[in-house]
Order: C-alpha cells, then sequence, then structure tokens
C-alpha cells in the first residue's frame, strides 16, 4: 500500500514509519518539523514540510502522493498548552484534521487511521474504561480530539471512508521529545542525564496508563493494512491502545531514575542522580485515567509486548546514548 503519514518525523509517527516499511509499504511523510526531525525518518522517505492548517498546502501534498491510506499523527499535543491557548489548539486539531479529510476526499484515499487519546477522552477514571464509556473531556486538547473523532464518523459515512481512531493512552519511549510540556519520560530523562532533579507537578498522584511507543506503531499498521472485518467503508471503529495498568508519577520518576542509573553504570559512568522536587500543579491534568485495550485485541489482534520496566530501560538507553 501506499500510505501517507502526517506528522511522520515525530515520535510516534516515525515508529509507524519504520513499522511500515518493515512491512512492505510505500511511505511519505508530512510534518512541520515543529516537534519533530528529519533525523527520525530513514533516508529515502519523502518528507513534504508543511502545516496541515494550511489547506492548499495539504491539499497539493496529498493530490501528489496519492494515498490508499492515510495515518493521521499531526497534532497539537500538549494538555496544558491547550488549557493556555485553546484557539491555537482548536486550529491545529480540528482544522488541521479536517483539512487532511477533505484532501482525502478528494484524491480517493480509502482509509484513514486517526490519533484520538484514551488518555483525555474519558476524564478521570480509576479502573480501566472501555470505549462505552461516555466521553468527558475536562481539557480543550482532550475536547478536540472528541471533536476530531465525531468529524471522522462523518467523513467515514457522507464519503465512504473506512476510519478508525485509536484512543492512545500515555505513549513513551525513543524519540519522544523532550523540548516540551508533553511526555513526561522523555522530560525527566533530559533533566536526569543533565544533574538536574526532575520536576513532579503537585503532589505526583497522578495515575497514568503508559504504552510504548513502538507497540502504538505496530497498532497503527495493524489498522492501516489489514483486511479486518471491523474496518469497513463507511464506517468509524474507535479503540482503546493502552496497557491498563496504573502508574503515578512519583514511581515513575523513582523507576525511570534506577533506569538510567543502570545504564550509566553499564557504561562505566557511576553517578547519583538527584532526587525530585515537586512544583505546582499543571492546570488541565487529570488525577486517574486507565484504558480498557480488550476491544483492540478482539478486533485488531492486538496487545501491548513491551512491559514498562523494560520499555523504560530501552527509553532511558536510547537518551544516555544522546
Amino acid at each position: 500500500m501506499n500510505i501517507l503519514v502526517t506528522g511522520g518525523a515525530g515520535f510516534i509517527g516515525s515508529h509507524i514509519v519504520d513499522a511500515l516499511l518493515a512491512a512492505g509499504h510505500s511511505v511519505a511523510v508530512l510534518d512541520d518539523l515543529s516537534s519533530g526531525s528529519r533525523d527520525n525518518l530513514p533516508a529515502g522517505v519523502p518528507l513534504h514540510v508543511a502545516d496541515i492548517v494550511d489547506a492548499t498546502a495539504v491539499a497539493r501534498i496529498v493530490a501528489a502522493e496519492r494515498p490508499d491510506a492515510i495515518c493521521h499523527q499531526a497534532a497539537q499535543m500538549s494538555v496544558s498548552r491547550s488549557v493556555r491557548e485553546p484557539l491555537f489548539d482548536a486550529q491545529v486539531n480540528c482544522i488541521g484534521l479536517i483539512n487532511v479529510l477533505d484532501a482525502a476526499v478528494q484524491t480517493g484515499c480509502g482509509r484513514f487511521v486517526f490519533a484520538s487519546s484514551g488518555g483525555v477522552l474519558y476524564g478521570d477514571v480509576t479502573a480501566p474504561a472501555p470505549e462505552s464509556t461516555p466521553a468527558n473531556p475536562v481539557s480543550p486538547y482532550g475536547i478536540t480530539k472528541w471533536v476530531g473523532e465525531r468529524y471522522l464518523k462523518f467523513y467515514a459515512e457522507e464519503h465512504g471512508l473506512a476510519a478508525v481512531a485509536l484512543r492512545y493512552s500515555n505513549v513513551y519511549g525513543p524519540r519522544q521529545n523532550p523540548h516540551g510540556e508533553a511526555g513526561v519520560v522523555a522530560i525527566f530523562c533530559k533533566k536526569l542525564l543533565a544533574g538536574a532533579a526532575a520536576t513532579i507537578n503537585g503532589d505526583g498522584r497522578y495515575i497514568r496508563d503508559y504504552v510504548y511507543g513502538p507497540d502504538v506503531a505496530r497498532a497503527n499498521v495493524i489498522a492501516l493494512t489489514a483486511d479486518l472485518p471491523a474496518v469497513q467503508p463507511k464506517t468509524l471503529t474507535s479503540l482503546n491502545i493502552g496497557t491498563g495498568i496504573g502508574t503515578d508519577v512519583n514511581e515513575l520518576e523513582a523507576q525511570l531514575r534506577q533506569a538510567l542509573s543502570d545504564v550509566l553504570a553499564a557504561r562505566g559512568r557511576t553517578a547519583t542522580l538527584p532526587t525530585p522536587l515537586h512544583g505546582p500543579a499543571r492546570p488541565g491534568d487529570l488525577r486517574s485515567n486507565l484504558v480498557d485495550a480488550s476491544r483492540a485485541r478482539e478486533l485488531l489482534g492486538w496487545t501491548p509486548t513491551v512491559s514498562f520496566a523494560d520499555g523504560l530501560a530501552r527509553t532511558a538507553a536510547w537518551f544516555a546514548e544522546r
């Protein structure tokens, strides 16, 4: 298949590109490089540098590539920025999505996979939430992801797309950008490796479901390319992608600090990493969020394969090498 990945030079998108290429597909990328990097892409992958808010550029690129399927990962991804700048969040996550959907329809693209978010869609939940849980987003970011799914359902039914919304829990792993406000694992890695203490927001008792980036990429590949009874024209299938296992930020920091210490010791760089500081609570953060991914197992045959401990060790090693 010929597949276009928006946001494909970013953290999750570039893992999807790798997995698609490994499966033998032809891949092109649309990315504005605001958080992604050319270095994340293998040589030879076409990269179109453009902003999804620019409808003319999006239409031109999609018309040139004429993809069989589009994997839409490009997004404004920070909850706290969405609270400060709800208009910017809506422009990227709603208008940008509509631009890509319009271009998909105009070029006869048959399948569309959308990066949604179970990590914010269900609001505060203390047990793993299935897809039947009523949407209760409390941040503009969550609201735009929910609105995005509604637009995707409209386009599927009106224009015959086979559409899948993958509701990610908290994704982490190699290539995650540590320079913004999204991605606590990457941010903590950067701080600790620089010899600075990680800053935990509030009391740190914020429980999240952490899922490894390449596992998420594998779910996208299945949703994009497999012949699945649930993925048919004129339908939207929404699926949670997570582990259902909760870890709070205090536990995460302690495990990550140990993983980084182990990596440094293995390289002969014995170091005592600083213990964390606590800062103010961050606006828009949920207390607890977990997703039930049993439907993805049933419909896609997908389950996470990398444990949190192994994923942290691999992520720590990747950041330490850089």
